[in-house]
Parts: C-alpha cells; structure tokens; sequence
C-alpha cells in the first residue's frame, strides 16, 4: 500500500524546502480544498522532524483558499507548550504569528479533559481479542479531541521513528495517543508492555498498530498524511503523502533503513546520552527502549542527561508510588496494580526493561541495570527503583572508541534503535 505522494533523497543528501513544497503541492492542491476548514496536527518538541518547514509551506499552500487554517498540538499526556515552544516547533518568531499568521489558532490536546473529547463509541471485545491476538478481550472505549470535527480536513504531520509501543511511529499514532483520550491510550500501552518493547520495536504490523489504525478509522474526518523520515545529522531524508495508512507503510520502510544500527556483540556498559528535547523522565526513558536490544545480560545502561530534573510533570505522582519495575512484577500481583492508570505501568516496564518477578519470594530480577545520572537526587532514583550515579562522574569521551571492551557510547539517544543482528532468546531469537 505505497504512498501516492513520496520523495526520498539521495543518500548522504537532503530534501530542500522548494521539493516539500512541490509534494505538498501534488498531494494538496489548493483548488480541492477552497473555502474549507482544515486542521493540522502536529507532534510536541520531543519528536526531531523538520516541522517547522512543512508547517510554512502547507500554510503557503492552503491558507490563501482555506476558510480556516489551525494546528493542533498532537500531545499524548505530554505537558501543554507555551506559546513560545509552539513558535519554536513552528519555526516562527512572535512577530510573525501576529502577522503572518495572526489567523492560525494554536491549540494544546487536552487528553484529561472530558469536555474537551468526543466518544466515538468502542472497539468491542471480540476485535480487541483478533487485534490483540488474544492477548485481551475487553471493550475499549476510544475519544478523540472533539474539535477535529469543527473541521473538513484532519492533516497529520509528524515524523516515523523505531517505536517502543506501537513498532513505528507515525501515521495514525498522531490521532492515538496524540490527540485521543485515556481510555484507547492506557489499554495499547498496557497492551505493548505486555508483547514488551523488544517485540515491539523496530517491527512494523505489530498488535497495537492495527488498534491504532482501528482507532483511527473511527475518526469520520476526511485525513491526509504527511510522514517526513529524518536521517543522520537531522537531515530530511524522505517525505510520503497520503492516507494516514499509506504514508505511515511507506515511511517506515525508509525509517527501518535509516535509523536501525546493527550491533554484532552486545555490550555491558552503555551510556545513552539524552538530548535537551527530552526534559523529564517519562520521554528520556527512550534513551533505554532504543538500546535495551544490546545491552548485555547483567549490564548497565546509564542514561546521562544533567539537564533532566522532572521524573513527569503529568506522571509523576503515579510513578513514585509504584516505581519501575519489569512486566511480571504487575502481572503477577495483577489485583494491586490493575487499577492503576495501564499507560504508566506501561511506561514503568519499558523504563526498566525486560526481568522476571517469583511471586512467592517477592524478588524481582532484571536483566540489565538502569541507572540514572540525571538531575534528580540519590533519593529520587532509589524512590522509583532506578539506580544512581553522580552525573559530575561522567566524562562522556572516556566512553567513546571503547566498542572492542564492551561499552558503547550514545552522544544522542531516543531516535535510533540499536539492535543486535542475531537476536537473543530474550528477544524473540532463535
């Protein structure tokens, strides 16, 4: 199911702004949408993509016919942004949103907001059951922000990376999580924890993908795609235009090439160094989903990033309460954490990585250690059960070129997934 609209750079080159434009162009002419009001959903500033660029020439192309021009903040549970952070996503000064774009309205998804959603009813049990591949049979209510329906077209644009949750991002994942309610969000978090992170990475028809993509085609708004693929260096490698469904295929095969790297070893010690964009621990944990896959039985991952003071703003509180912990440590103790919200355990399992749970001892055993030299506190990273260096300890270059030892070095984790070229038995091997 290839995209209608796609462009792929050549290797070691990048997409120009006049060539996005061209394809937005070819995939939105401004004459089908005349006197229309349109939508743009976009991610927060946790997700590296050239948003900016894409949101200037589709402002371009569309408002001078549109009847309305908007931009929707497709946050997930992530903290509202500022005005200043929407003109840094956008690429735009305050001047010029009081100017050039005095007309867009910037709007921040409310996900525990119920006046802010729309209930479009549920995925019934038996689905959830073909979906999950019999993992759940429950009915899954599903919301979405209720404003998409105040307009006559949904266009998504946001970036496809190797995901933890759902295998790939993009696509309808900017609809659910990004502009849905609790209800669709907890169950296929919960529900990619329990297939767990090294199953679900990296792959693409996944069991929350297709609940994702059955999510999204609940939503009756006429939609269109844009998924830009980013390589090395930041550079835009590819754009693909569509149906959500469409560019989301094509755009994840340019991601498998460009942002998986393959390890022949895996190595006891791995520093994975966060990047600003990553300001509290619900999205540095990335810096460990993208790495656990080669990280050695027994090692330790250490996810360095001294800019880091917030375990969540949103999530916090729940996360001090049960810690971090591997899958089998709720599963089986399932009646004391079943009421907890499924999203953060989810998030709590990924975080800590594959381990085992005995029940009858209460020890828990993870694979691998996760420490943490952040700015939180000794205290903190013992409160949720993560372990603790001093980041002032750390040289990062003392970790480079040391491959042939064991220990890799990240300089910029959360994007690129690292795998193993033959996997272990934890991880689906042979």
């Amino acid at each position: 199911m290839p995209a209608p609209y796609q462009l792929t750079a050549p290797a070691g080159t990048e997409l120009t702004a006049a060539e996005a434009a061209a394809l937005i162009a070819r995939a939105a002419p401004a004459a089908d949408f005349r006197g229309q009001r349109v939508i743009l959903i976009i991610p927060d500033g946790t997700r590296t993509a050239p948003i900016g660029l894409m949101f200037r020439a589709l402002h371009a192309q569309l408002a001078p016919v549109v009847k309305k021009f908007d931009v929707m903040i497709a946050l997930g549970t992530h903290p509202a942004m500022s005005d200043e952070a929407i003109n840094a996503r956008v690429g735009i000064t305050a001047a010029e949103r009081a100017s050039v774009y005095r007309g867009v309205e910037f709007i921040n998804h409310e996900w525990d907001n119920p006046a802010a959603l729309r209930d479009l009813g549920v995925i019934p049990a038996a689905e959830i059951h073909a979906l999950s591949g019999g993992l759940f049979a429950m009915d899954v209510p599903v919301h979405v922000n209720r404003r998409l329906y105040e307009y006559d077209l949904v266009i998504i644009c946001g970036p496809v990376f190797p995901h933890e949750v759902v295998g790939f991002s993009g696509g309808n994942k900017y609809l659910f999580p990004g502009v849905g309610g609790a209800e669709i969000l907890n169950f296929f978090h919960w529900l990619g924890a329990v297939v767990t992170n090294p199953m679900i990475i990296g792959n693409k028809w996944t069991p929350v993908r297709r609940v994702v993509d059955r999510a999204g085609a609940m939503v009756a708004v006429p939609k269109l795609c844009f998924c830009p693929v980013v390589g090395d260096g930041g550079k835009f490698a590819g754009l693909f235009a569509g149906t959500p469904e469409e560019a989301w295929d094509s755009a994840s095969e340019l991601s498998k090439e460009l942002h998986i790297t393959y390890k022949d070893r895996p190595f006891h010690t791995v520093l994975s160094c966060a990047p600003p964009m990553y300001d509290e621990l619900w999205v540095a944990g990335k810096c460990m989903y993208k790495l656990e896959p080669v990280v050695a039985d027994g090692g330790e991952l250490i996810i360095y990033a001294p800019h880091l003071h917030e375990i969540s703003v949103t999530h916090g509180e729940h996360i001090r309460r049960i810690g971090y912990h591997c899958r089998d440590y709720f599963l089986k103790q399932w009646d004391k954490f079943k009421d907890e919200p499924w999203g953060t355990l989810a998030h709590s399992t990924h975080v800590h990585g594959i381990g085992t749970y005995d029940a009858a001892t209460g020890i828990e055993t993870p694979r691998v250690r996760v420490t943490l030299a952040t700015g939180l506190t000794e205290a903190q990273c013992r409160e949720i059960n993560l372990g603790y260096r001093d980041w002032r300890t750390i040289r990062p270059e003392d970790f480079a070129n040391r491959e042939a030892e064991g220990v890799l070095l990240v300089p910029k984790a959360g994007e690129r997934l690292y795998h193993l070229r033959h996997k272990p038995a934890w991880a689906g091997g042979a």
